[in-house]
């Protein structure tokens, strides 16, 4: 066994083909968009600046539109154009469109009286106006903001993944999901040098004397970049197409995280040998993206809401590639030092959220919309462990979570437990991402604590080798054992007292499809995929 750490360059090669293919998508995904915005962007610039009138509601809606973040802007597409390319392309098209309207309506407005009045005096309509003095003079104000959105574009494009667009977004979330450096680099350098080369090359056309090119050559330019478009388009519609089951009735969805995971992709198909065409999707979008039936099969997680919410079903683990899940606050060593108190209040929770509880607490963030501080509330109150916060002005303890529902309501949890029964101040940092975000964050001393996984500690921060994956996979103490007794070697981190559930990694299908097909477990859905 080659135990080497892997260099950058060797992940690039083994992964060069399908780094090439995301990079193709990424490329088509921004050449589309920008396309389409340019033939939009241009003619609403052009018209607000004959009807300037209009101008402060174009660019107000413009820029509102632009102002939405771009993860939620994703997000509303799903129910109006489902999951893939198209979405994606219409979120960049949006981002694209202030920067050219903005730009041709001020490279018009901008042209010199003097020079539109001599047209005049020659005898030209506004038609020729606009078409020979006009445009021409403002091209490289025109192309400044076509540059900055083909910038813009490269950048918002790398979320298209979240959405099971494809792009190198794939690697960069992928990469934070799975504390892989090299995985991250993989997707962010490609990512950075088609914006530079974009920012580039469009510098060079904008050097370019306009006032001398003739009509052909706009017309030859833009059939150029329509072609570059073309080419790059197979990319982007054969995204989710995983080649090896074009013809499977049934299309699976799955986190960048789970893609690259032993206990996801890699051991259903090593285990299981499953193979399913497979989209790869944020998991804050693949549950509806389920329930909208875009897709069939997901992963996800066995303690979430959203099961209840819109009615799946976990299929049977049979063969065991799940390891065990318990949910542990990790606290730093100094921070247990600095906050003599912590570690009990910490552990008054320990055994007392079951996986049955958990789910009922996200279906109430994840559904019905509460927040988070009041869900977490009504727990504490209901166990009687809740207390009026003493509004302590000692020392202040930060708590981490990462990016879903079930961390921020832990996070509150233990935020409303430190203030009402010690005098530390709190801060919460929620949100902070996927496990490296929190971790790093963890061992850097930007926070204190966090909730984690027994599994994600074992399996993604130490990264064990098969043989010892063999002799305590499945044993959940040995597993904790296993994780606690490195942490401390290795980080000084301490993982406390389990909290009671088991938030493992699950396939799921929906409630209704599951009992149509039959298909109860991992190996039926396999065998279900073979005959069909």
């Amino acid at each position: 066994m080659d135990n080497r750490q892997q260099t950058l360059w060797d992940f690039l090669w083994e992964q060069r083909d399908k780094l090439l293919h995301q990079t193709f998508q990424h490329l088509g995904l921004t050449f589309t968009a920008l396309l389409l915005a340019i033939l939009i962007g241009l003619p609403l610039g052009m018209f607000i600046a004959r009807k300037r009138q209009w101008a402060t509601g174009v660019l107000g809606f413009a820029g509102v539109l632009q102002t939405i973040p771009s993860i939620a802007l994703l997000g509303f597409m799903i129910p109006l154009l489902g999951i893939g390319p198209k979405p994606a392309i219409v979120a960049l098209l949006v981002y694209a469109l202030l920067p050219i309207i903005r730009n041709t309506f001020t490279g018009i407005t901008g042209v010199n009286r003097d020079v539109i009045e001599a047209a005049n005096a020659l005898g030209m309509n506004k038609k020729q106006v606009l078409f020979k003095v006009e445009l021409p003079l403002a091209m490289p104000v025109i192309l400044a903001g076509i540059r900055t959105a083909a910038v813009i574009n490269v950048g918002v494009a790398t979320l298209a993944s979240f959405i099971a667009a494809g792009g190198l977004g794939e690697f960069i979330f992928g990469g934070i999901s799975l504390n892989n450096s090299n995985m991250i680099l993989a997707g962010a350098i490609p990512a950075a040098l088609l914006a530079i080369s974009l920012d580039f090359l469009l510098s060079k056309v904008q050097k370019l004397d306009f006032v001398k090119l003739k009509k052909l050559s706009y017309v030859a330019v833009f059939i150029v970049l329509a072609l570059v478009g073309y080419q790059f388009w197979p990319a982007i519609v054969g995204i989710g197409n995983s080649g090896d089951r074009g013809g499977a009735k049934l299309t699976a969805g799955f986190t960048p995280e789970f893609m690259g995971r032993q206990d996801g992709n890699l051991g259903l198909k090593s285990v299981y040998g499953l193979a399913i065409p497979t989209r790869v999707i944020s998991d804050a979008i693949m549950y509806k993206a389920a329930y909208e039936k875009e897709l069939d099969v997901i992963s996800g997680y066995s303690t979430d809401g959203r099961l209840k919410a819109f009615g799946l079903v976990v299929l049977k683990d049979d063969k065991g590639i799940f390891p065990p899940y318990d949910a542990v606050p990790i606290v730093s060593q100094h921070a247990l030092e600095k906050f003599p108190q912590l570690e009990g209040v910490l552990n008054l929770l320990a055994g007392k959220i079951n996986d049955s509880t958990m789910i009922d607490l996200n279906y109430r963030t994840d559904y019905l919309k509460q927040s988070p501080e009041r869900v977490a509330k009504d727990f504490l109150i209901g166990a009687g462990l809740y207390k009026n916060p003493r509004k302590g002005s000692a020392e202040e303890v930060r708590i981490g979570s990462k990016i879903f529902g079930e961390q921020y309501i832990l996070a509150e949890i233990y935020r409303m437990l430190i203030e009402g029964n010690t005098d530390y101040r709190v801060t919460t940092k929620s949100g902070l991402g996927g496990t490296k975000i929190c971790f790093d964050a963890l061992v850097n001393d930007q926070i204190d604590f966090y909730p984690e996984y027994t599994g994600t500690g074992l399996l993604v921060l130490l990264n064990p080798d098969q043989q010892l994956l063999k002799n305590i996979g499945q044993d959940k103490d040995k597993v904790y054992d296993y994780v606690n007794k490195t942490f401390q070697q290795k980080y000084k981190i301490k993982w406390l007292i389990p909290i009671g559930f088991n938030n493992s990694y699950a396939l799921m299908m929906r409630e209704k499809q599951s009992k149509a097909l039959g298909v109860n477990t991992i190996t039926e859905l396999k065998n279900y995929l073979d005959t069909n």
